[in-house]
């Protein structure tokens, strides 16, 4: 291995020596630490430590990086207080997950690290959001975002690098070849013969580094770091190295031949680093010795208050409130001046005056910029807010989800319109494992609002027409919201946006055009969770949302006779279960009224809930009325015969009777 120091000077040398150290002793601490069954689980980082720590030191504390599970250097080269990670790797309070999240599964913006969940793609779309938010601020930061090669085969990897070369983004894509994606060798995750040659295909720049030699890692990235800050744009990253231990320690490493772990083994970068320090005399054995003494007892008395401290005592209440950040509702009421719309131009003019209040906030979706969107909802606002803030995308909804966490994180608030709501199928991972479990692990917002034009009745087929709220009202950390009127959906739209939480905001593409509404012109707020109370009657409770709250007004105007509650839920999560509940035992009946198929619906829950807290005034069994447990079919009278609209009369008739 030949080191080359260009410009550094003694104490650079030695100041480098001293970063990847730190985590060596570290590691051979928690192996000791593990056979003791004092540490429950480790990733092993031992031989891959030039990259981290050269990649750390090339960036300013003001800049993100984004590590994987190996990459301990980060962390000490950022200089996170020991006692801190030993407490996150022991689970305990003084960590940065209370316990909810193991080993390097978080983040800490006090010390711009963001870290990886266990499905290791979202992160690479995560820099290109931090790293957009800094382009338009124009502030000449890069961001530097880790990944191993078996990750580079998933579609993220794809998605994020193509971002990053459509829009010129300083993102360093840092990945880490070390031979083995757990037990499958590189010859088995792909068949061109460096990962760098993929970077032609996006257009961007790729380098082949030695990834055990700190001094190639640090002075090329230098380099690269003064040409990214000039002229922003990505690079792509291949480090050659290896892994010495196990996937993880129970892992071991008996799939690996003994001659490639001797040929590593020579190759090691801390040993022949402190070699070639100690060859120009810039290190001498006393000063080393110094050095591993100092730090072993920086480790021993970091663990000491680490052991310490007290484990956790559970509570619901804890757990709980950390699910959302918390959020103090801002109410703004509606002006006297109103204007008759439909229900699409209230999203326009939510989005626009959205835009106006919030000069943060940025749009990102398919075709939204010059073209308007599919729906024309944000046709001129390129006009009106620059592409920067307008952005069209790839088709790559995984990446722009991600992306628009990565916005939240450096400060920004984003909405990712969804085409068509059918197509978050493609985004669904970074919506229900990133962004809706980012505060509950790490305190960290996602502030990001995704818009789902959904549903049928336009005869558009089973991949245009779904209405899938129920993929996410499950999922805890998200809020689903699902207006049926343009009032609501202007009022309710402000609101998601204002809300640092993550929100799927449903659209139904029917009621666009077909319903009108005099609204306020000027901004104004509704606050989330609280359903509408449309009609009241003591003979029934109607529960609905989205386009069944139209059709249930049109069956009690086609019934007079009947005196019903109509509830239009509007928001479904969090869902107002003290407007159901009060109806419910004021009226003794109830039927849920939904467009999604049966099985699995929230109506399904809502029933449940209903049935475990007001059963003793119930009247007669709950009722569900859905669309039909099958695809939704393209054919109008398969349609129609799928939609529950034929159905409803018959079975509300049916309960009233009972």
């Amino acid at each position: 291995m030949i080191f080359y120091r260009q410009n550094l000077t003694d104490a650079q040398l030695l100041d480098l020596y001293k970063k990847i150290l730190k985590p060596r002793l570290i590691e051979e601490k928690m192996l000791i630490l593990i056979r003791q069954g004092k540490v429950s689980k480790w990733f092993s980082g031992i031989g891959q430590e030039a990259i981290a720590v050269g990649v750390t030191a090339i960036l300013d504390e003001s800049e993100y990086v984004l590590p994987m599970h190996r990459n301990l250097g980060v962390f000490t080269t950022r200089n996170i207080p020991l006692h801190r990670l030993f407490s996150q790797w022991q689970g305990k309070a003084n960590g940065f997950t209370k316990g909810r999240d193991r080993s390097f599964h978080f983040g800490t913006q006090e010390y711009k690290i963001i870290g990886m969940i266990s499905h290791l793609g979202p992160q690479l779309g995560i820099a290109d959001g931090i790293a957009l938010a800094d382009k338009l601020q124009k502030n000449k930061k890069i961001t530097a975002v880790f990944t191993g090669e078996g990750a580079t085969s998933e579609g993220d990897f794809h998605e994020a690098l193509n971002i990053a070369a459509v829009w010129k983004l300083p993102v360093m894509f840092v990945i880490e070849n070390n031979g083995y994606g757990l037990s499958t060798p590189t010859n088995e995750q792909y068949a061109c013969e460096n990962l760098a040659d993929k970077g032609v295909g996006y257009g961007i720049d790729s380098y082949i580094i030695d990834g055990n030699n700190i001094l190639e890692v640090y002075n090329k990235l230098s380099q690269l770091k003064e040409h990214m800050q000039e002229d922003p744009h990505p690079v792509l990253l291949e480090f050659k190295t290896f892994r010495m231990r196990g996937h993880e320690e129970a892992s071991g490493t008996k799939y690996v031949p003994q001659q490639l772990m001797d040929e590593w083994a020579a190759k090691d970068p801390v040993t022949n680093y402190r070699d070639y320090l100690t060859e120009i005399g810039v290190l001498t054995v006393e000063y080393d010795e110094q050095l591993h003494a100092e730090i072993k007892q920086e480790i021993d008395e970091n663990l000491a208050i680490a052991n310490a401290e007290s484990e956790i005592i559970p509570t619901y209440s804890g757990e709980l409130d950390d699910v959302y950040k918390p959020y103090q509702y801002e109410e703004v009421s509606p002006s006297s001046e109103i204007k008759n719309v439909r229900f699409i131009d209230a999203i326009r003019n939510s989005l626009e005056q959205s835009m106006l209040r919030h000069n943060n906030l940025v749009i990102m979706g398919q075709d939204i910029a010059e073209y308007g969107g599919a729906f024309k909802i944000t046709d001129g606002f390129v006009e009106l807010f620059g592409k920067g803030r307008v952005r069209n995308t790839p088709i790559c909804e995984s990446a722009v989800i991600s992306a628009g966490m990565g916005l939240s994180i450096n400060g920004y608030k984003a909405i990712v319109e969804m085409q068509f709501a059918d197509f978050v199928s493609t985004g669904f991972n970074p919506i229900v494992n990133l962004l809706a479990k980012s505060h509950y692990r790490w305190s960290e917002k996602a502030d990001v609002v995704v818009r789902m034009p959904c549903g049928g009745g336009t005869q558009a087929g089973p991949f245009h027409s779904q209405t899938n709220e129920a993929w996410f009202t499950k999922t805890p950390g998200l809020k689903v919201v699902y207006p049926a009127f343009p009032y609501d959906a202007k009022g309710l739209l402000n609101s998601s946006i204002n809300d640092p939480n993550p929100v799927l905001f449903f659209e139904h593409k029917q009621l666009y055009r077909s319903v009108y509404q005099d609204i306020p012109v000027d901004y104004y707020t509704i606050p989330l969770g609280k359903a509408a109370l449309l009609k009241e009657g003591n003979q029934v409770t109607i529960i609905a949302f989205g386009a069944p709250v139209h059709w249930a007004l049109d069956t009690l105007a086609n019934n007079p006779d009947i005196k019903a509650d109509l509830i239009d839920l509007r928001t479904l999560q969090p869902l107002d279960t003290e407007t159901i509940f009060a109806s419910v035992k004021k009226t003794g009946k109830v039927i849920i009224y939904q467009e999604d198929t049966l099985f699995g619906g929230i109506a399904s829950d809502i029933s449940a809930l209903i049935m475990e807290e007001c059963f003793e005034y119930l009247d007669a069994p709950v009722k569900r009325v859905a669309s039909l447990d099958s695809p939704i079919p393209f054919t109008k009278a398969l349609e129609d015969q799928f939609l529950p609209k034929n159905r409803f009369e018959e079975v509300l008739s049916d309960l009233l009777k009972y």
